[in-house]
């Protein structure tokens, strides 16, 4: 017995089969471009590219078009440099190779300064198409960037010097409490306060002449990078009122010797042939006096030198310029330099806890040099160094004794300091009352 299908049920047949067909058509997308998205779809970050495979079904049509591959875009990789890290390390991590990292830290001549490579430092690596390394770029300051790019023959490194922007702001303060927690308050870092007072160090002994209610006013630079804040140049002006008594410094570079120093408004130098005290921010615990009670013998016993009560190790700086003509120890003195300065002026230091490395009778110091620490040797009831000051042989007290000048600016130096002060002087006057921090460009 035969069976016919009718011809409507085969035309209702043809059309679900040509819906089913066009359906899976309809589902079907082209794989998008990377960086762009489709509905429902997650990107996938630039660095899956290289692992990226296409999900989409293929469909048995001769007239299907090939499945478009992925362009793999270069790749960069950002590596913050752990402490105790070394360029070696990061290479190992990041899965680069020895011979790169030779090629690179050998290359002239700029190579060798990655033999040490800072904590906090960002390295930038970028890749190429197939995932080698083809440059890195690393800053070791916020004013100079390294790139090295690789070559037929292996990595050419470059310097470029940044120019940061330059911002001039004043700034000033009063002593309430202390020099550091005053200055602080004002925006100082702790690096411009240590400039700040040897700045005026040849006048004003930090250690004992401040006093609450004194004043202290800065003109100085502030360094910006693409708007971030990188630190200071030097001061270029400052004014310090000390116990009502008005001391103000122009750092300025006479001739074409590049170096600056710190002049009064008439062009005399502040620096001068010794320093006011040689330890920075201690403590006086006995002046000098004549006629002062020993507090060992408790006896009337000349106390001809200041004692500068410090923590044992805490450095010591000559007074100025000169020769080491003793450096020994006695019971009375324990460590103990004296130092000739010329045929008129001599200092001496007692009671040190050592000297400083290769200091031996004979040595030449300078003013500021380290030549021994702070200690508790001989006859000493604590921690201090004993100082005295000398002229043509007779004691003086260290505060109060006249220092000599450093050589004034004179001639047409002189003119050129005055043109260029004046504006820097107009500015500490004018913005003496003013706000706590204003520009003055």
């Amino acid at each position: 017995m035969s069976f016919e299908f009718p011809r409507t049920h085969l035309i209702a047949i043809a059309l679900i089969c040509l819906g089913l067909w066009a359906f899976g058509f309809s589902d079907f997308e082209e794989p998008a471009e990377p960086g762009t998205t489709h509905a429902g779809v997650t990107p996938l970050p630039v660095n899956d590219l290289q692992s990226f495979e296409s999900t989409t079904p293929a469909h048995p049509v001769a007239t299907t078009p090939a499945v478009i591959q992925p362009v793999i875009n270069a790749q960069a990789i950002e590596h913050t440099v752990q402490r105790g890290e070394s360029l070696a390390v990061v290479f190992q991590k990041l899965g680069f190779s020895a011979p790169e990292l030779h090629a690179m830290a050998t290359s002239q001549p700029h190579g060798a300064r990655l033999k040490n490579i800072l904590p906090g430092k960002t390295i930038r690596f970028t890749l190429d198409g197939d995932g080698a390394l083809s440059k890195m770029s690393y800053e070791p300051s916020a004013l100079e960037v390294l790139e090295f790019q690789r070559e037929k023959d292996g990595y050419t490194g470059k310097l470029t010097q940044r120019q940061p922007d330059i911002n001039r702001v004043y700034r000033t303060g009063r002593i309430n409490q202390s020099l550091f927690v005053s200055a602080q308050r004002s925006g100082l870092s702790d690096a411009l306060i240590m400039r700040l007072a040897q700045i005026f160090q040849w006048d004003i002994d930090f250690a004992l002449d401040l006093r609450r209610g004194d004043e202290f006013s800065v003109i100085l630079e502030e360094l910006y990078i693409d708007g971030r804040f990188i630190g200071h140049r030097d001061i270029l002006a400052a004014e310090f009122v000390n116990q009502g008594e008005v001391f103000r410094a122009v750092r300025f570079e006479p001739g074409d010797s590049g170096e600056g120093g710190y002049y009064t408004p008439t062009g005399k130098s502040l620096r001068k042939a010794f320093l006011r005290a040689p330890l920075e921010f201690s403590r006086i615990s006995s002046n000098f006096d004549l006629r002062r009670v020993h507090p060992l013998f408790n006896r009337l016993r000349p106390h001809r030198g200041i004692d500068y009560a410090a923590p044992t190790g805490t450095p010591i700086r000559a007074a100025g310029s000169g020769r080491v003509q003793i450096a020994g120890k006695t019971a009375a003195n324990g460590n103990y330099i004296v130092l000739q300065h010329s045929a008129d002026y001599q200092t001496k230091y007692l009671h040190l806890s050592r000297f400083a490395k290769g200091l031996r009778a004979g040595s030449k110091v300078r003013q500021g040099e380290l030549i021994g620490y702070v200690g508790q040797t001989g006859w000493a009831t604590g921690p201090h160094l004993h100082y005295e000051f000398l002229v043509n042989g007779a004691h003086q007290n260290p505060r109060t004794v006249k220092l000599p000048n450093d050589s004034p600016i004179s001639g047409k130096q002189l003119v050129a300091y005055r043109e260029y002060a004046k504006p820097l002087l107009f500015q500490l006057d004018a913005y003496r009352q003013g706000p706590q921090i204003a520009a003055v460009n």
